[in-house]
């Protein structure tokens, strides 16, 4: 028999691998379903390429890869046995579990037991060989299959504990010398110093410098200004301002190249006025139960917006598939129950899922479309929400207990990959759900081009009305907003006298060392948080056109366009002065019914005078300053950088030429321009630059500069705008025209429109570069019809929105339970067949008293206009 299944497994040897070192095997959840062990029809895992497979996958990645064996895997959960007192019997008898997996069902360890079954099968035949079969098998398929059942879970090595061993104390954290400069850093409004971008900012431990940190691969991040600031000055060590917590500070020294830990954080904050030990006095944790004066109020919150005390009946089926708590996870599951409650995303994703599992590369865990219909097919299909059986429901009414608890889906792939190079979502840290809101719809937009964007529901166009304080004038510009954030005005709550006299009897307690008096919550009409969005608010740094100079300035915004769906966010979370996270506790009002008609923006009105349309001077770094007029014949280039991309296997005159055409911007950047560039014919030949006298006719077509200071924009940038729907000529120059900066791009494409037709039409070489001309009447559309449908092919140089009425009816909202919103707990409620359900993490069911009064973010959808 030996010998026969020797023979058998010979035409296969050479598709049998052993794990090596970084190799993650999937023995926990199926990379097109949420199969596991536990499920009727097992796991296959493929001993290839250890991806996991169910039952009604695994034929498809044989056809796909050829690849014919794999391990079969199989959990058999059972209750234990009684013994004659009735209670379970105390030893356990799980001598067959031997796969390292985790338990998948909410079951109680101490009354089930785990049997675990493995075989080798082999497509097509599906011939079975079981397994341990020592004696039988060679010895390669031996040593292959005990390291498959050996490997640790494929995402374990994310755990905190493993990635707290990795990071080493800095060799400068105790004898860092911190400058007194007298420098203070407030608990909001950071800004790069150079480039005064507002998100990725780091913190010099040594003079206080706030700079941006480096390009990320998801599109977010900086221009590597905190780097190039230690290159100047040689200070190590930086902190990560963004997600500041009492408990976790990402630390990195420039120095080390690493990110490292300092035990003398706290004073070296305190050096710069931010009090890490007052942070953590008030800081909650996810279960924290602490006995301090503010716990009344939060127990009350977490019983309100969890339904706490209610016999709530739970739902089964299609819709009402709850997911499950990773630790810190709530945010995204929230997030992703409501999306997948919209039509829009049903249908790119769900109505496209055969479509999209065949056209799915070899690996779909790491395809953004696969998990992202693979996560909708599993919330909408019903299949991991089923309820008891009839005769376990006799057997509960009968003991007078509930054991079955839902099941739900487990999101650790989705979460690995749309968190991965993330700073703040791919750790174990509870998030902000809003940010993560955003972050989605940016790998949406970058995941959709050529195909259905969902995101067209949620795009609205917003404008933006800007006037000079001292000549009166105005500009009018427009930009692109998925989500609406309303000012909570604590000034002007309905039970104002309540509050102030609260106030004032805490006060008093605190000083005489008295109990504190019942807190009061505020409550807010709805009506004062729209007035608050509507009325005007100052520009920092404004720049007068007309002035050509920096002045005082005012901002009023409305909507140009309205979306289909409105996302409301509630501005709950704010900082005081000593840094301490602060939630105000309040309630509103938030009606069923909003009319935002009265909101939609009229542009440049009769008497109203513009501003001239002059760009502000870029300020550009130094060395970029004094190199942007060299010869072109000797350009830019940091050639370390070029080598750093080499050593990953890439050409180097390839690498080289991603460095020059990527600004100089680091290696990621680089590393973008090269997966984008990489079919290009010309890909590794040398850099070749015309002569400033002499652009030649390549420039012209391709659009590319002819000097350093004049580069082609980051492939990443024009990506993300043309995802938008934005004509790539148009984006070009617009990120040409801002220094490559994004959101400036955005502003620059809305107010020069017009100038880019007449461009156009004049232009002898713009017939070749482009074929379609844009519609200058597109803005003025969304001004002055109210009912108008702007569209892709209506308006080829702008965003794709789906205007209409200002009409909306509530469907969902989030709550957030806790003092911040990097701690605590997220909950959703979605209407759904005309009643209101709750979704806290796996458990799904009906509300009985949804407190939409308590919510952090809203979700409506318009009304038609019937």
């Amino acid at each position: 028999m030996a010998a026969d299944l020797g023979e058998l497994l010979v035409p296969y040897m050479p598709t049998i691998r052993v794990p090596r070192t970084g190799d993650r095997v999937f023995k926990n959840e199926c990379a097109f379903s949420y199969d596991s062990p536990e499920s009727e029809g097992g796991l296959y895992v493929c001993m290839n390429t250890f991806l996991g497979f169910g039952r009604e996958h695994v034929e498809r990645h044989y056809r796909k890869t050829g690849q014919s064996v794999y391990m079969h895997l199989k959990r058999h959960v059972k209750e234990k046995a009684t013994g004659a007192a009735g209670g379970a019997i105390p030893r356990r008898r799980n001598g067959k579990v031997f796969l390292d997996l985790e338990l998948n069902r909410d079951f109680n360890g101490d009354e089930f037991e785990c049997e675990d079954e493995a075989k080798l099968v082999i497509f097509p035949d599906h011939f079975e060989i079981p397994l341990p079969n020592i004696e039988e098998l060679p010895a390669l398929v031996t040593i292959a299959c005990d390291a498959v059942l050996n490997a640790a879970s494929a995402y374990k090595k994310q755990e905190p504990e493993s990635w707290d061993e990795e990071i080493q104390v800095s060799k400068h954290a105790r004898s860092l010398r911190q400058q007194d400069n007298g420098v203070r850093i407030p608990p909001s409004g950071w800004k790069c110093q150079k480039c005064e971008m507002k998100e990725n900012l780091w913190l010099n431990l040594s003079d206080g410098v706030v700079l941006c940190g480096k390009w990320f691969f998801d599109g977010a991040g900086g221009n590597g200004h905190a780097l190039d600031h230690f290159k100047d000055t040689n200070f190590p060590l930086a902190v990560k301002l963004d997600n500041l917590t009492p408990d976790i500070a990402d630390i990195y020294s420039f120095d080390e190249e690493e990110a490292v830990l300092d035990p003398q954080i706290s004073e070296h904050l305190q050096h710069f006025g931010i009090d890490i030990i007052q942070i953590q006095r008030v800081h909650n944790g996810h279960h924290n139960t602490d006995n301090t004066n503010n716990v009344r109020p939060r127990v009350s919150e977490w019983e309100v917006i969890q339904e706490s005390g209610m016999k709530l009946k739970a739902v089964y089926g299609a819709g009402f598939t709850g997911i499950k708590n990773l630790g810190n996870s709530c945010y995204l599951g929230t997030i992703m129950q409501v999306l997948f409650s919209i039509p829009e995303f049903q249908r790119a994703y769900v109505g496209n899922l055969q479509r999209i599992y065949d056209y799915s590369p070899l690996d779909p865990s790491t395809d953004f479309s696969t998990q992202m219909a693979k996560l909708g097919h599993g919330l909408l299909s019903g299949l991991y929400s089923k309820p008891p059986m009839k005769s376990e429901l006799i057997e509960q009414v009968m003991k007078e207990e509930y054991k079955h608890q839902p099941k739900g889906i487990s999101l650790k792939m989705f979460k690995a990959l749309v968190s991965n190079g993330h700073p703040e979502f791919s750790s174990n840290r509870q998030q902000d759900a809003q940010k993560f809101f955003l972050h989605l719809i940016n790998l949406v937009e970058r995941n959709s081009v050529g195909s259905e964007n969902p995101n067209d529901a949620f795009r609205y166009l917003v404008e933006e009305r800007v006037q000079c304080c001292q000549t009166q004038k105005v500009r009018y510009t427009q930009k692109v907003d998925y989500l609406m954030q309303l000012p909570a005005p604590i000034e002007a709550a309905s039970n104002r006298e309540e509050l102030i006299a609260y106030e004032a009897k805490r006060n008093e307690a605190e000083e005489n060392m008295r109990a504190p008096p019942e807190p009061v919550r505020a409550r807010i009409p709805f009506t004062a948080c729209l007035q608050a969005f509507t009325e005007p608010e100052n520009v920092p740094d404004f720049w007068s056109s007309e002035l050509q100079a920096k002045s005082a300035g005012v901002k009023t915004s409305r909507f140009a366009s309205f979306p289909e769906y409105l996302v409301v966010q509630i501005k709950k979370f704010t900082f005081v002065v000593d840094w301490v996270p602060k939630k105000v506790d309040l309630s509103i009002d938030i009606p069923d019914f909003l009319d935002l008609s009265r909101l939609r923006g009229t542009g440049l009105q009769a008497g109203e005078q513009e501003l001239p349309d002059l760009t502000p001077p870029i300020v550009l770094p130094e060395d970029t300053r004094n190199n942007s007029m060299n010869s072109s014949d000797s350009p830019e280039i940091d050639e370390s950088a070029a080598v750093q991309l080499a050593e990953m296997g890439f050409p180097l005159e390839a690498c080289r030429k991603a460095i020059y055409y990527t600004g100089n911007m680091g290696p990621e950047m680089a590393f973008n321009w090269i997966i984008a560039h990489m079919e290009e014919p010309d890909f590794a030949e040398p850099l070749a630059l015309p002569t400033f006298m002499d652009p030649g006719p390549s420039v012209a077509s391709s659009g590319l500069a002819a000097t350093p200071l004049d580069n082609q924009p980051p492939e990443e940038s024009i990506g993300i705008l043309t995802s938008m729907g934005f004509p790539r000529r148009h984006t070009v120059q617009a990120l040409k025209a801002t220094n490559n900066n994004l959101e400036r791009a955005l502003d620059w494409i809305f107010t020069h429109t017009e100038r880019e037709e007449e461009e156009e039409t004049s232009d002898a070489l713009s017939d070749m570069a482009d074929t379609t001309e844009p519609n200058d009447s597109a803005f003025s559309n969304a001004n002055t019809h109210s009912d108008s449908t702007l569209s892709p092919d209506q308006d080829a140089s702008g965003p794709r929105i789906k205007d209409g009425p200002g009409r909306y009816e509530l469907f969902a909202f989030i709550s957030h339970i806790g003092a911040s919103t990097m701690s605590g707990h997220y909950v959703c409620h979605i209407k759904k067949e005309g009643r209101w359900v709750i979704f806290n993490d796996h458990k799904v069911c009906l509300s009985e008293r949804p407190p939409k009064d308590l919510g952090y973010i809203y979700f409506y959808r318009r009304l038609s206009s019937s």
